[in-house]
This record gives structure tokens, C-alpha cells and sequence, in this order.
């Protein structure tokens, strides 16, 4: 996959932009949102879209580059759980990370957190430029996160921009001049920097490739090959080496430990991780939120690498991954309602711990937590669209309708979000035979997205037996 300039972009992905530019000229920036987030649901490399997006959420949020502490407390807890989602995705489709990210972005267009999230999904969807744009505004608010310069550098790297990402490396190689990864990192942006001097236009223009540089294509190929074959288990092996001798000069150095646990994972050797993180937990203590976040992580990944090695051929694949599932499924709602329980006023917690009771079918349960969830401002369209399906699962359609109808009044933006409350709205008009009503909802959506679930082929069979 790769990035789309405007040109490179079909017809009607075109014409629904320049809506969206339209709208953002005459200053009706939340229309703007709407339009740019559905053309990059069906274009995500669409960059001078991605770059629009941008504009019009920071201009949407009073124009400032700078995210005021009010702002950060205010989006913290509604943003968390679709942080989690976030990093989920990003194992399993970036794509979907992506979008998820510019959920967050649309409500904080300055998050520092989203926008790690989003270069992450960019840099694994091969979108250099989009990873660029969130970096920048990252290194920008914290000017001191070493790991966000080096991405950026990365990035850099990544787009032919050799020069800026060997600037960054030099300068964090004044600060810290006996960091052999960085010394080692140097080198090998150097090394690209050099190979593409010569034919940056061609590159940057997207008509050509490192590889045109080169008059000896056989040379390309190798250079190539002998890049793919570094092994970054064996990096990692070394730095853990390293850093397990640093530890024995300092045993209570909790942030090498962590480092250790960090390499561990990256390295799938998630029984080892955890055994690092629990290491730190019984000589500091389970304090720490963000280390229970990452254990968390680490544990929901350990799952997920179990379910990627089944053999799909193999006689037992179906019970094995129903198997690896449901323990996932359990370790996730125990996990979120230990969390829920430790901090009962994070409405937040209480959303993600709704949507997994609904997600298993416990829909009494899951009605109390959305329930609660109403109170964070941030979710509470979702938890009240949730709070309805919950009603509608227990044949309770009338409480159902009247929480989805005051979902859709307080529903300005016509987005993904509201073609979900009325398709489900829909749903239960159906269910209790209101087939008038119920075509009505499905109609608002078909006039927007035809191709949204099975909108299309209802409104279509509605009018062929009614033409």
C-alpha cells in the first residue's frame, strides 16, 4: 500500500474532497471532519487529505497548536479505551489503528498519545508522510521524548528525506554520545541517505525508486537483501544483554527492567515479559497504571500470537482458536473489571467494560456499565446507541427506541457513528414490524452510503416491491 497525491486519487474520492475543502473554506469545520474522515475510510493513504483532516480538527478546537491541560484531562478518560482498541488494532489491520486514532484526534487534534498511535499504523501501512505529519506535531509538544525524535527520524528516512532524519540522529548523538543503538542507527540512515542521493525528485514524485539510482540493478537487489537480513531478534538479544549488565551494577533501575520486558515482547517471549513486569510490581508495587496497562498488553498479545501460529489446515484449528478466543475473551473482561473496580470514577473503564459484557451476550450487566458510561461527555452518544441495543436484545423495544432517538438528537455530525444508531434503530422498528419507520432510518443512510451493511439491498428490495 502506498501513499495518493489528489491526482493519483479516483474521481469521486476527488469530488467528495473537494466538498470537504469547500466546507472547510466557508469555516464549517465540523462538516469538513465529517466529509475528510469518509474519504480516508475508503483512501487511508490519501495524504493532502489526511493533511486537511488536521487543519480543520485543530481549527475546530480554537485554532492552537498547543494542548492546554484542561483539554488533556477533559479527552483523558474518554480516550483511553479507544487507545486500547488502538494498539489491538494496530496488530491486527493499521488501517483500522489509523481511524481509530482520528476518532481521538477529532475531539484532542493535539493528543500526544493518538498521534503515536497514528505514526505507528502510518510506518506499518507504509504511509511515511502521514506518520511525518503526527510526528511533527509530537516532537513539537514534547521536544524532550528522545523516542518520538527517533521516529520521526525514521519517518524521515522512510520518505528519501535522508538529511533531516540524519540531522535528528546527529543532535541526539550530541546528547548522547555513548548510546551504541544510536550510533548504529546513525549509520544505517546514512547509508540510505547515500543511496538515494541523486534521485530524490524521482522518489518524492512517486515515478521512480531507489532502486532507478542505481545503474546496477543486480547491485540494488543485493543491497536490498542485505538490509532485510538484519536480525532485530539478535539487536534485541544484545541489548538485553546489555542492559541485564547494567541492572547488576543497579538491581532497583526499575525503567531497565522495563526496557528488558519491552525487548522480551518484541521478541514474543511473552512469558518472560510478564515475568519481568511482575519483577517490578513486587519490588515497587502495583501502583503504577501504566505498567498494569502494559502487562495487560503484553498478555492480550501472548493471545494473540498463540492464535497466529495455529495451522488453519490442521483437524483441530476450529477448537484450538475457539479455545484461544474465549480464554482471551475472559482474561480481557476480568482484566477491564479489575481496572473498573480500582477506579470506579473512570467512566471511561466503565464504557470499554460495557462493551465487553455486550460483546459476550451478558446485556444486563453490560446496560449497567452504559448506564454509567452516559455521564463522560465523550461517550456518551456511544454508550447510549450501546444502552438501546442492550434494550432491544431483551425485548424491551420501547425503552430501545427512545434511547436511539435521543442518541440521533444529540448527533449533529452525520459520521460512521450515526449510520450505526439508525441502522439500529432500524433494526428494532423491524423487529416489532414497523416497516415504514424502519425504511425511513435505512433510507437516511442509503442517501449517504448505500454500501453501509445490507442498507443497500433493503431499500432496494423495498422500492422493487413497491414500484
Amino acid at each position: 500500500m502506498a501513499e495518493k497525491t489528489l491526482s493519483q486519487a479516483p474521481r469521486p474520492i476527488r469530488e467528495q474532497y473537494e466538498k470537504g475543502r469547500t466546507a472547510f473554506e466557508r469555516k464549517n469545520f465540523e462538516y469538513a471532519i465529517a466529509i475528510f474522515n469518509q474519504v480516508l475510510e475508503k483512501e487511508p493513504g490519501f495524504y493532502e487529505c489526511r493533511e486537511c483532516l488536521r487543519a480543520a480538527q485543530i481549527q475546530k478546537a480554537g485554532g492552537t497548536s498547543g494542548t492546554t491541560f484542561f483539554k488533556r484531562m477533559l479527552g483523558g478518560a474518554g480516550a483511553s479505551p479507544l487507545l486500547a482498541r488502538g494498539q489491538v488494532e494496530l496488530m491486527r489491520n493499521p488501517v483500522d489503528a489509523l481511524k481509530t486514532a482520528e476518532q481521538i484526534l477529532n475531539g484532542d487534534p493535539n493528543s500526544i498519545a493518538a498521534h503515536k498511535l497514528l505514526a505507528q499504523a502510518a510506518i506499518a501501512s507504509e504511509f511515511p508522510k502521514t506518520a511525518i505529519l503526527s510526528l511533527q506535531i509530537v516532537v513539537k509538544n514534547s521536544p524532550k521524548d528522545d523516542e518520538a525524535q527517533k521516529d520521526l527520524a525514521r519517518a524521515y528516512s522512510a520518505n528519501n528525506e535522508g538529511e533531516k532524519a540524519e540531522k535528528i540522529f546527529s543532535e541526539l548523538m550530541s546528547v548522547h554520545p555513548g548510546d551504541l543503538r544510536l550510533a548504529e542507527e546513525l549509520k544505517d540512515i546514512s547509508a540510505r541517505k547515500t543511496l538515494a542521493e541523486g534521485g530524490y525528485d524521482a522518489l518524492s514524485s512517486g515515478t521512480g525508486s531507489y532502486r532507478d539510482i542505481l545503474k546496477n540493478k543486480d547491485e540494488a537487489v543485493a543491497l536490498e537483501q542485505e538490509h532485510r537480513q538484519i536480525k532485530s531478534d539478535d539487536i534485541a538479544d544484545r541489548m538485553i544483554a546489555e542492559y541485564e549488565a547494567q541492572l547488576a551494577k543497579e538491581p532497583n533501575n526499575f525503567k531497565v527492567l522495563r526496557s528488558i520486558a519491552e525487548l522480551q515482547t518484541q521478541k514474543k517471549e511473552f512469558d518472560k515479559a510478564l515475568e519481568t513486569y511482575h519483577r517490578i510490581i513486587a519490588q515497587e508495587g502495583a501502583s503504577d497504571a501504566s505498567l498494569q496497562k502494559a502487562i495487560s498488553e503484553t498478555t492480550s498479545r501472548k493471545f494473540e500470537h498463540a492464535l497466529s501460529q495455529l495451522d488453519p489446515q490442521a483437524a483441530d484449528y476450529a477448537e484450538q482458536s475457539a479455545r484461544i478466543k474465549a480464554e482471551r475473551a475472559a482474561f480481557l473482561l476480568a482484566d477491564t473489571k479489575e481496572r473498573a473496580d480500582r477506579y470506579p470514577n473512570d467512566l471511561g473503564i466503565r464504557f470499554e467494560l460495557g462493551e465487553l459484557y455486550f460483546q459476550t451476550g451478558k446485556y444486563a450487566e453490560a446496560s449497567q456499565e452504559f448506564q454509567k458510561a452516559q455521564g463522560n461527555p465523550h461517550k456518551r452518544i456511544p454508550a447510549m446507541m450501546y444502552l438501546g441495543q442492550c434494550f432491544a436484545q431483551r425485548n424491551m423495544n420501547d425503552m430501545a427506541i427512545r434511547r436511539l432517538q435521543d442518541a440521533l438528537k444529540e448527533k449533529l455530525v452525520f459520521d460512521d457513528e450515526k449510520k450505526e444508531i439508525l441502522y439500529a434503530l432500524g433494526m428494532v422498528l423491524e423487529k416489532m414490524g414497523k416497516k415504514e419507520e424502519a425504511m425511513e432510518q435505512y433510507k437516511q443512510i442509503y442517501e449517504i452510503d448505500m454500501g453501509f451493511k445490507d442498507v443497500g439491498p433493503k431499500v432496494d428490495a423495498y422500492y422493487a416491491g413497491n414500484g
